[in-house]
């Protein structure tokens, strides 16, 4: 297999890193490798956000659910889906820019999506560790506060990257023909069991084996108690009206 493969099969989440710091250049290196990601229709609808202020740092932890990490890694990062800058550009060359379409929220949320991956790659091929934090939207309009976030621009996610700490274990996926149906959508409830026996057997391995659960049951609290319901008012209030 080659080296690119064997490198995308190999991600972790990383939450402890060493006291290194990532050098200026190469972080605007992983920046310009993940401009390079597809985007729809050339929009690159993004903005990032490299917090290096300590107290910012801090308070970015606190408001992701006290996820210390984001505070320790050497840096961290806000990706932000950006509609004000293509819009802003559209409508100085005379254009009647219509605003708050729901394309318009996918495209920006997809595009962000798709270069956020290109830095991971591009940071995991560099010895660089990385961990995704989503718990930035348990606060957006307190994140977006704090990063003087103009409308049309939301964070959909904080990026932690470092030198690693640990290596540990690869954590399973789901199997190919759950994933891959040909032709039409099939049903894979017999891959689902038996991807969670080896979640269970992944667990039982991790952490001293204190943790009895499985794929299925780990995914109640993100449709009974992690839903963020104040996603869509947040949303429309950035400009994003979902029209």
């Amino acid at each position: 297999m080659n080296p690119t493969i064997e490198l995308l099969k190999s991600h972790r989440s990383i939450r402890q890193f060493t006291d290194r710091k990532i050098p200026d250049a190469l972080l605007r290196e992983l920046i310009r490798a993940g401009q390079a990601a597809a985007t729809s229709s050339h929009v690159q609808a993004y903005s990032v956000i490299h917090v290096k202020n300590p107290a910012n740092r801090e308070t970015l932890a606190e408001l992701a659910g006290g996820q210390a990490y984001v505070a320790s890694a050497s840096d961290f990062l806000v990706f932000c889906a950006d509609m004000k800058r293509p819009t802003e550009a559209s409508e100085r060359t005379g254009a009647n820019v219509v605003r708050g379409m729901t394309e318009q929220l996918l495209v920006a949320s997809i595009d962000t999506a798709l270069m956020a991956q290109n830095v991971a790659v591009a940071a995991e091929s560099e010895g660089l560790g990385i961990c995704y934090i989503g718990g930035i939207r348990n606060n957006p309009r307190a994140v977006s506060d704090l990063l003087r976030l103009p409308e049309h621009v939301y964070p959909v996610f904080g990026m932690c990257l470092g030198y690693p700490a640990v290596e540990p274990d690869l954590k399973p996926r789901l199997p190919v023909e759950a994933i891959l149906k040909v032709d039409t959508y099939t049903d894979d409830s017999e891959q689902v069991a038996a991807f969670d026996e080896a979640m269970q057997a992944y667990y039982g391995r991790r952490r001293g084996g204190n943790k009895d659960s499985n794929w299925s049951r780990n995914l109640e609290p993100l449709f009974d108690s992690k839903l963020r319901a104040h996603m869509r008012e947040f949303l429309v209030e950035r400009g994003f009206e979902m029209k």
